[in-house]
């Protein structure tokens, strides 16, 4: 297995390390149930918070009890034949999410020395589990930033990771919050990470932590004043710039999507059953963002939905059996 070319995993983002208010370990019959559901894949968003604090002076401590419930995670998909990605959704000086880092990855040496530490300690410790049970998957969502400091910033994570494990097999989310592929890095013989949120007013319709204010109840196709949102454009727009990435030897994954519990299930479906259809014909795996939870498809709190009892959660069904279906 390589960058080239990934396998099209498909699965879920667990969310136990997350942020650190939650810091809990993962949970073993998550792996069962994908593993029961036909999935191979999770992606890990972890924040170094969980393990380190965010004072650059306490950057090199990392907390070895939390560590050893990310190497349970990894065993746990060994067992049930789940690969496990490992993400730094929050890495030393960069989160998509606030609060904003002492110090700035893109801009500080000391941040991306951290960073490079923190990397290397995680490349150190999965040493010899074969790509096929465990990949990384550097930051989460780079913003709008020049694509040159970018590629800067991947190199030298990536240098860090290759000295400890030359072979470990690497993803780097596309730049613009996971939407645009980042050519600057072909060289550098790594897969990348794209997302399908779009559109906002779909997957993040009453979402408070966007500005969702005055949004109109979504449909699909979504017409918004005149600009159409439907499968062709998601055609054009979502893959096909992917595509040209991927003809330069550039293997794809869809580290995330999903849609937040308030867009009405109908719309949710049919939404997702176009991307999962495309996403199929291009060949590429996907994480949903997430499992358990309001994306996902147990204890999402729709108000819309007849669930399904399933072992003490409440169970999407007929959306669990779109996305077994593709």
């Amino acid at each position: 297995m390589d960058a080239s070319k990934l396998p099209r995993w498909r699965g879920f983002n667990l969310l136990e390390k997350f942020t650190d208010r939650m810091n809990a370990p993962f949970v073993e019959s998550d792996f069962e149930w994908l593993a029961e559901w036909g999935f191979d894949f999770v992606r890990l968003p972890l924040s170094y918070w969980c393990w380190s604090k965010p004072d650059p002076a306490q950057w090199l401590q990392m907390d070895e009890r939390v560590l050893a419930e990310i190497d349970q995670c990894v065993e746990f998909g060994r067992q049930y034949g789940i690969h496990v990605n490992i993400n730094f959704h929050r890495g030393p000086g960069y989160c998509v999410n606030p609060p904003a880092e002492p110090l700035d990855l893109w801009t500080s040496e000391e941040a991306l020395d951290a960073c490079a530490f923190h990397w290397a300690r995680f490349a150190e410790r999965y040493k010899g589990i074969p790509n096929e049970r465990v990949t990384f998957d550097l930051l989460n969502e780079p913003g709008a930033l020049p694509e040159d400091v970018y590629v800067r910033v991947c190199e030298r994570l990536v240098g860090a990771i290759r000295e400890q494990d030359p072979d470990r097999l690497i993803i780097a989310d596309g730049m613009l919050w996971g939407n645009q592929p980042v050519h600057g890095l072909v060289g550098l013989g790594v897969a990348q990470s794209t997302r399908g949120y779009q559109p906002m007013q779909i997957s993040h319709y009453k979402a408070s932590w966007v500005r969702s204010e005055g949004w109109a109840e979504p449909t699909w196709p979504l017409d918004l004043d005149g600009d159409l949102w439907d499968r062709e454009r998601l055609r054009i727009q979502q893959i096909e710039p992917w595509q040209a990435l991927e003809a330069k030897g550039v293997g794809v994954h869809v580290g995330e999507w999903g849609a937040f519990s308030h867009t009405p299930h109908h719309v949710v479906l049919a939404w997702m059953k176009d991307q999962l259809e495309l996403w199929a014909e291009a060949g590429w795996g996907w994480a949903m963002w997430n499992f358990r939870g309001s994306f996902g498809i147990l204890d999402s709190g729709r108000e819309d939905v007849q669930y399904e009892d399933f072992r003490g959660h409440k169970l999407d069904r007929e959306m669990l059996e779109l996305v077994r279906a593709h």
